[in-house]
């Protein structure tokens, strides 16, 4: 479910509050209680990365550099130096 911001034109209150979207917008302020409450237009939450990324050995393939496991699911390869 979708959280929706709202402010009571009343009292100035802003509150958070999960709705369906098929849902009416809520009239009643929680704060104060007058009919006052409209929904606001928001940004959205939005895709957040957070942290330093990926490190090395993140995701890394059988067999490749720096690798010294060979698994049964990989191709085999001629890892010999010439």
């Amino acid at each position: 479910m979708p959280t929706y911001e709202y402010e009571c034109q009343g009292c100035g209150h802003k509150f958070e509050l999960s709705q369906q979207m098929t849902a009416v917008p809520i009239k009643k302020c929680p704060k104060c209680g007058k009919d006052k409450a409209k929904r606001l237009i928001s940004a959205g939450g939005g895709l957040i990365f957070k942290g330093s990324g990926f490190y090395a050995n993140d995701y890394k393939r059988c067999g490749s550099a720096g690798s010294k496991k060979e698994c049964s699911s990989c191709p085999k390869s001629d890892t010999k130096k010439k």
